[in-house]
């Protein structure tokens, strides 16, 4: 176990983690907004839980044009029209229906990797994973009809776009900047259409199935707003689950004691193991929320009102280790440590209120899946990993954590 001052991997030595509730006043600027920090639990769970009172400004929501589409993606999508489609979508990801819909493919796609892993004595785990966490998600949405590999391409350029700035109404980029981000963008949306979504959306026209693809032609969905979604799940259910395997992996391969306990335990002790250090290590480091009424927050005896127009960034990787909400040891990884009545072991790392993930039991079990059967070989790492910093989804990435069999040598981590 990790209980001591600071387990962390992914540090930012720029993040700040006072004060624990601050405001950044734009200063008159035109275009700039008026930016809060929230670094501690309560009163980000209180902004979040704020139904309605507020709309999604992360993932450049803001800069996605409104009426275009006759639905708006689920990501970005807020008020009555969001919880109506969240209603309809969480009947594909509930726990129990994760566990006993898909729990065959992960155990599947988990097994083929392992014995792959096994046969070649070496992994790459970040590109293991990201096969690993797209086969399942296409099986989820209904992308099945082209190959895992190729997808998994495809969705990965949908990342290499320029720096923005969340606080600016031109997100800070310069014409030539938006030039590049729309350029980097139409070519992978376009290849993601014609081969992948269009086959999918052909063939499930001719034969429903129980995916979110099918669901969203019942519900009458264009194409193109079928392909809006189908990149909201791909990213979102490939990206995160992809980085936090790799981060999960590394945690417990670095900590024997850590390791063993996991091995030696059922399922529901593991997804406590791993809540505790997606708790520490939220891939997602930072939610942002406009607001569209004045909100009422409150910190111990203080108490602030964030008036309408403001942008409230929640800063996750701060509120997850407020000691005042977690307890003793924040920085350390002590699975089993108790939370705040009504927050679960993950602390804000899946969201909370109207905009929580609807995947976390998917990331969950399918981590779980994959790490329970890879890490009962005992692998070595034969390389540590390089981090990295993503601004789309404000947070972490980690590449090139090489596993192998067989007995160590003292070169091969260095």
């Amino acid at each position: 176990m990790s209980p001591g001052p600071d387990a962390r991997r992914a540090q930012r030595p720029d993040e700040a983690t006072r004060p624990r509730v601050e405001r950044v006043d734009a200063g008159g600027q035109q275009g700039v907004s008026t930016v809060w920090r929230l670094r501690a639990l309560a009163p980000a769970r209180q902004l979040l839980r704020a139904r309605h009172r507020t709309t999604q400004a992360g993932f450049t929501a803001e800069a996605i044009p409104r009426g275009r589409l006759e639905h708006h993606p689920i990501l970005v999508s807020d008020g009555p029209q969001h919880d109506e489609q969240r209603r309809k979508v969480a009947r594909f990801l509930a726990p129990a229906v994760v566990a006993d819909r898909y729990g065959a493919t992960m155990a599947r796609c988990a097994d083929r990797l392992v014995a792959t892993f096994l046969e070649e004595g070496r992994v790459r785990l970040d590109e293991a994973a990201l096969h690993y966490t797209v086969e399942v998600t296409a099986e989820l949405v209904g992308l099945t009809e082209s190959p895992v590999p190729a997808m998994s391409r495809r969705l990965v350029s949908f990342f290499n776009q320029p720096p923005f700035d969340i606080t600016r109404a031109d997100l800070g980029r310069s014409r030539r900047a938006w030039a590049r981000a729309a350029r980097n963008g139409l070519w992978p949306v376009l290849r993601f259409w014609w081969s992948d979504v269009r086959p999918a959306v052909r063939s499930r026209r001719r034969t429903p199935r129980t995916d979110i693809v099918s669901h969203l032609l019942a519900e009458g969905y264009s194409p193109a707003s079928i392909l809006v979604e189908c990149v909201t799940y791909g990213t979102a259910g490939m990206v995160t689950t992809r980085e936090f395997i790799v981060m999960a992996a590394w945690h417990l391969l670095e900590d024997p004691d850590l390791l063993e306990t996991y091995l030696a335990a059922d399922q529901p002790a593991r997804l406590e193991m791993l809540e505790e250090i997606i708790r520490l290590e939220p891939v997602v480091g930072h939610l942002y929320r406009r607001v569209q009424e004045p909100v009422e927050i409150r910190d111990g005896d203080d108490t602030w009102t964030i008036p309408a127009g403001d942008l409230v960034d929640v800063c996750v990787r701060a509120t997850n280790t407020d000691e005042e909400a977690v307890g003793a040891a924040p920085m350390g990884l002590c699975p089993g440590r108790a939370m705040p009545r009504g927050t679960g072991g993950s602390g804000l790392a899946f969201g909370d209120g109207e905009h929580k993930c609807p995947g976390q039991p998917l990331a969950l079990l399918e981590t779980d899946a994959l790490l329970v059967r890879l890490l009962a070989h005992r692998p070595r790492v034969a390389q540590q990993p390089e981090l990295g910093w993503d601004h789309l989804i404000e947070g972490y990435w980690l590449r090139g954590l090489d596993l192998s069999t067989g007995s160590s040598s003292p070169s091969d981590s260095e």
